[in-house]
């Protein structure tokens, strides 16, 4: 599978540098060219999102095209952040892919019932998180037809 290069952001909120760090190295491992942004606690986020807090600019704060979403956040966790993206009409539309290491059946079904577009758990090994990555990337960079830029 070939990598796919994306103008479309990537918002990575994840809390662990070292989970963040080993995603940036899948990344460019694989060759994948997306602009990737990361905040490191669903407050962040949220901020990110909204463009509050230091994110005002739309160059600072783009639109993401995908959030992919730690469950497990200090302050504000993911559960939340998932339930306020999908309760505004501004945000809904943006699919947000768990990627967590909850096995917990209970989390796998809230965040399906809350609007999450998939739900993956962190591979253990850095061959299954190549996999993993590039099967992401093939199917949301390369596959899905993702929602264009909303009008500002």
């Amino acid at each position: 599978m070939a990598p796919v290069t994306s103008a479309y952001p990537l918002l990575v909120v994840e809390d662990s540098d070292e989970d963040f760090e080993i995603l940036q190295w899948a990344l460019k491992k694989l060759s994948i060219t997306v602009p990737v942004y990361r905040c490191c606690d669903g407050d962040e986020a949220l901020d990110f999102l909204y463009r509050r807090a230091g994110y005002e600019s739309p160059e600072k704060a783009p639109r993401p095209a995908i959030i992919l979403l730690d469950l497990k956040l200090t302050a504000t966790d993911g559960r939340e952040v998932l339930e306020t993206i999908k309760h505004d009409e501004m945000l809904k539309s943006i699919p947000v892919i768990i990627w967590t290491n909850s096995s917990d059946p209970k989390d796998i079904e809230v965040s399906f019932r809350q609007g999450a577009s998939s739900y993956i758990l962190k591979p253990l090994t850095l061959e299954k998180l190549l996999e993993a990555i590039a099967l992401l990337n093939h199917y949301w960079f390369g596959v899905v037809a993702l929602p264009g830029e909303v009008e500002e």
